[in-house]
């Protein structure tokens, strides 16, 4: 990982489901709408697909005897040693980009064999021709100076994006701001990605996946 390298802030605390960020994400790539169905949520699309990039997750809960909203912005986490990308066996299917950190799949993921890709966040999705899409971290805006479509989008301050160092530092202060609200606020995987979340509750609360990956076979 380079020092240049950039990552995200997820607050969750901040966060108000408005879907501005899932809209954006839409517009800047040209991904179309899906077709969806009423499932008793505001959740909208259910799941990422090969045309949804990023999802904001909204889930019900009882914590502390009370019923709460808690609210998930599901993504790539361009992960800083990204077992997808050392699980690939075609070469240039899974690239990083070394300036950003960004983890960036390209047309030929259509000619690997996943059955089961290696991503401990369970987010690559494939299209009808087998290749697999996901977040790009907006490579194209990122370098041009932009921030993230999402980012730029968001209205309240939940999403944050800059070098990987200022980010850091950003989430330690956020946390320990939030703390004084949610005892049990925390940032979740810091040194293993660049999509960093503040969580004001349990992961398991907010249905978050992470699967156990055995990095031992990259050895």
């Amino acid at each position: 990982m380079k020092e240049m390298s950039k990552a995200f802030l997820i607050d969750t605390s901040k966060c108000i489901a408005c879907k501005a960020c899932q809209v954006a994400c839409k517009q800047w790539n040209g991904l179309p709408a899906e077709k969806t169905k009423n499932v008793g949520s505001h959740q909208n699309p259910q799941d990422l697909s090969a045309t949804t990039w990023t999802l904001v997750k909204m889930k019900e809960v009882e914590s502390g005897g009370k019923l709460k909203w808690l609210f998930f912005k599901d993504q790539c986490r361009h992960c800083v040693e990204p077992p997808c990308m050392m699980s690939a066996s075609v070469d240039g299917s899974i690239v990083k980009d070394e300036d950003t950190g960004a983890v960036i799949y390209t047309k030929k993921t259509k000619e690997e064999n996943f059955d089961d890709i290696m991503c401990p966040y369970n987010i690559p999705r494939k299209d009808k021709s087998g290749q697999m899409f996901k977040c790009t971290m907006c490579l194209d805006r990122v370098q041009a100076g932009m921030l993230p479509a999402c980012v730029k989008a968001c209205p309240t301050g939940a999403m944050n994006f800059g070098d990987r160092a200022e980010i850091l530092a950003l989430a330690e202060e956020r946390l320990k701001a939030a703390k004084a609200t949610y005892k049990g606020a925390k940032l979740v995987d810091v040194e293993e990605v660049n999509v960093i979340y503040l969580l004001t509750e349990n992961e398991d609360l907010y249905g978050m996946i992470k699967k156990p990956v055995d990095m031992s076979v990259f050895v």
